[in-house]
């Protein structure tokens, strides 16, 4: 299995490799190590190794050098005297905003230069996009984000070395990855199965840096190396139904939803405090709790200015980086507005924890905007809300209000309405029960748990290596001979 972060705090991926290994594959989950050094550790069943992704500090020379080539009559010393560090490479020919910043004068001149090579800038990378797209067409990934290549000189021995009979690509940036180790297998003669597992719509994301060569390097990877993956699977049906359109898939995806597992059992050992001791918050104040990523896309701030007008309540905020600009912000403003004390900001607890530490809470909140990835998918913290058995308040992008509604298990409120939000929280506040009994439901929170979804991923990896199947209810992990 393969992922671009560091596995801790992406529960999909860990739930994915402990579920293959308990189910008798021997699984390697390889992620990037945060830090200069690697680590390795047993999720389940299943190693974890984490490998050390080196900076790039010299990784635009060949794309500027090649640009340059095509563009002037003649070769500039000036071509390769920059050296980019920057999330994408950027050209020579632009000048950076720190070498214009020190020639220029103090003050609001100053200020200004800064803007203008900025602009220049993002000028010279936008022209990048058109040149480099145009000549290269899909190919052009490898000039517009050389990370994306930094990725296969990381993990591509690693994966070699394995020898697997099957390699789980999380998400855009490992299905390259995946599909060429798989093609160096194939070529030496050792059929090697890609399965593709799309946690998001490429085109629909918001990009995850400023630079305007990220997101077309991005979708050129993602085009070039989607047809290559024997198996596709994505987290709901409206998210399969753009992928097979987009990249003219042969199958609809198979839809293994992002759920938590029916046992949550904690860790031996690591059960966190009850999240109202930690708070400080006694049991008959309500409680709206957030769980999950922390942006301004994520709407968290409608959850801090709807506190004047719902008395006595606290929210809480469990997040990955609690100390982040953006919670700080949040923090400073319930100051502000004088409810600093009922606003708290907890970090994240471990994904078999999640559950249970949710459910002293009252109400489960997800406020976020509409961008196209969050009208197409029920998010991970839809199904943990559910299973601690949470009444529901979300903003209506589309599945999860329908869901919502169809259900009965919570309030719709409109997206960045504040009267709107306060309404469906003090609907949900005055009859609680009456949401909670949609979990009554036969079927409804068995259906929506990561037991049915690793059955669906077991039986993919069975259908494609049919010819090799692990060895059920072994004791040990030598029995389990393929290893995705």
């Amino acid at each position: 299995m393969l992922v671009d972060n560091g596995v801790k705090g992406d529960s999909r991926v860990q739930k994915s490799a402990r579920s293959a290994a308990e189910a008798g594959w021997d699984v390697v989950l390889l992620g990037r190590a945060a830090a200069e050094t690697p680590a390795t550790w047993a999720e389940g069943g299943a190693q974890v190794r984490l490998l050390v992704m080196p900076e790039l500090h010299e990784r635009s020379k060949r794309a500027r050098g090649w640009l340059k080539e095509r563009l002037s009559p003649s070769k500039s010393s000036a071509a390769t005297s920059t050296p980019s560090t920057g999330a994408a490479a950027t050209s020579a020919a632009a000048p950076s905003a720190a070498q214009a910043a020190s020639a220029a004068p103090a003050g609001g001149a100053r200020a200004a230069v800064l803007r203008s090579a900025r602009s220049a800038k993002r000028g010279w990378d936008r022209l990048n996009v058109v040149v480099l797209s145009g000549v290269l067409g899909n190919r052009s990934w490898r000039r517009l984000d050389p990370e994306l290549s930094q990725f296969e000189h990381v993990y591509g021995p690693v994966i070699d070395s394995l020898r697997p009979d099957l390699i789980h690509a999380n998400d855009f940036r490992m299905l390259g990855v995946g599909a060429r180790a798989a093609a160096r297998a194939r070529a030496a003669g050792r059929p090697v199965k890609l399965v593709w597992d799309a946690h998001e719509f490429l085109p629909g994301i918001n990009p995850w840096t400023d630079n305007p060569r990220w997101h077309p390097a991005q979708l050129a990877h993602e085009r070039m190396y989607a047809s290559h993956a024997d198996a596709v699977v994505t987290v709901s049906e409206g998210l399969a139904e753009l992928l097979k359109h987009e990249h003219k898939l042969p199958l609809l995806p198979e839809v293994v939803l992002n759920a938590p597992e029916l046992d949550h059992a904690d860790p031996a050992g690591a059960a966190p405090k009850p999240l109202r001791e930690l708070c400080g918050i006694d049991a008959a104040a309500p409680v709206a709790v957030y769980s999950g990523a922390a942006a301004a896309q994520r709407g968290l701030g409608i959850m801090v200015e709807a506190l004047p007008q719902l008395a006595g309540s606290h929210t809480v905020f469990i997040v990955p980086r609690p100390e982040s600009r953006y919670m700080q912000g949040l923090k400073a403003r319930a100051a502000e507005l004088g409810v600093a004390e009922r606003v708290h900001v907890l970090p994240y607890v471990e994904h078999q924890q999640v559950v249970r530490f949710l459910s002293p809470a009252d109400v489960g909140v997800i406020p976020i905007h509409h961008y196209p990835n969050h009208e197409i998918a029920l998010i991970t913290k839809f199904f943990e809300y559910s299973h601690a058995r949470l009444p529901l308040v979300v903003s209506d992008v589309q599945m999860m209000a329908q869901t919502t509604r169809a259900t009965g298990q919570g309030e719709v409120f409109r997206a960045e309405d504040l009267a709107d939000y306060v309404r469906a929280v003090s609907a949900v506040l005055a009859d609680p029960e009456r949401y909670r009994a949609a979990y009554d439901k036969p079927g409804l929170l068995e259906n929506w748990s990561w037991e049915a979804q690793a059955r669906i991923l077991d039986g993919i990896y069975t259908r494609l290596l049919s010819d090799n199947p692990p060895a059920r209810n072994s004791t040990t992990r030598s029995a389990a001979r393929p290893s995705p």
